[in-house]
């Protein structure tokens, strides 16, 4: 398993993580179930393939609880990312995740993560997308710092989208950024190597955009972005997941993809596909050019 030093944190990842959500439970899933022989599974299926980092959040329903559960006597074996600002709340048939941009959410955030996740510390907390144009930054980062500064983590961060995203780069006090980004979904291509060059680890989120037309519930957005881009003339034997995932890890400055999956046929084929590295640059280019295509008037 390939791995990269994530940014400056100096931790040695996984350039395929994985993406907790997907065992987050019925509620919070469009009433999809979620047994717990499956996230015990596949929990375990990923630290067995060798992945080392695990990115979760409080909005994930029964995610860090099931980290915890399932993984707790193998906290020695990977590095552990939540998220704060999240205030989730039961409304009977799903959840609501709203977000609450105070000191008090953010230390009762970390407090009730750990407890969940059965652990002392994270290695990660990041900021979960606060988009409020009225967001406190400064007392955000006063927080982070004190709860760092507490030994509950060991690095902070913040996961965000253009336009925020460059402001939050700007100011210097992240140690990581999780960032959307695939081929299907090139938007941020620079913005990454912004972060990347900023000397902040980055963490690419939706790296296989949900493998286009093939994956555990594509969008159809994807599906049609990949038909429309005519992917499958440059397969050359492999998957559509493969050539995005592929392409995803192709990024210099991509350290590390969560990868989410409940199946673990897809897990082994992600594997699979992580260890045959990036594309060859002509087909990279290729791919740019074909989705570059679509997003001209």
């Amino acid at each position: 398993m390939t791995k990269k030093t994530l940014g400056r944190t100096g931790l040695q990842v996984t350039q395929l993580g994985f993406g907790a959500m997907e065992i987050r439970g019925p509620k919070v899933w469009g009433g999809r179930q979620v047994s717990e022989a499956q996230a015990d599974a596949v929990l375990n299926g990923v630290l067995d393939a060798g992945i080392n980092f695990i990115d979760t959040a409080p909005d994930y329903g029964l995610s860090e609880e099931r980290i915890g559960r399932y993984l707790r006597s193998r906290r020695g074996e990977y590095y552990l990312a939540t998220k704060c600002g999240c205030d989730p709340r039961d409304v009977g048939d799903h959840w609501e995740t709203p977000h609450t941009w105070t000191r008090d959410r953010l230390m009762r955030n970390i407090e009730e993560s750990l407890l969940a996740m059965k652990t002392d510390h994270v290695d990660l907390l990041q900021l979960h997308n606060p988009r409020d144009g009225n967001t406190p930054w400064e007392e955000l980062v006063r927080t982070l710092q004190d709860i760092k500064a507490q030994g509950l983590t060991r690095f902070i961060g913040c996961s965000h989208t253009l336009p925020w995203l460059d402001k939050c780069i700007a100011m210097g006090v992240f140690d990581t950024f999780q960032i959307p980004y695939s081929c299907l979904e090139p938007e941020h291509h620079d913005a990454i190597s912004r972060a990347a060059a900023s000397g902040a680890g980055v963490i690419v989120r939706g790296g296989i955009a949900r493998g286009g037309p093939q994956s555990d519930v594509p969008t159809k957005e994807r599906v049609d972005a990949y038909r429309a881009a005519r992917l499958e003339e440059v397969l050359d034997g492999m998957t559509p997941a493969e050539i995005i995932l592929r392409h995803t890890l192709s990024h210099p400055g991509c350290h590390t993809t969560i990868v989410g999956t409940l199946s673990q046929d897809h897990l082994a084929a992600n594997v699979e596909a992580a260890a045959k590295g990036p594309l060859p640059k002509a087909l990279y280019e290729e791919v740019r050019k074909r989705v570059a295509a679509l997003k001209k008037p």
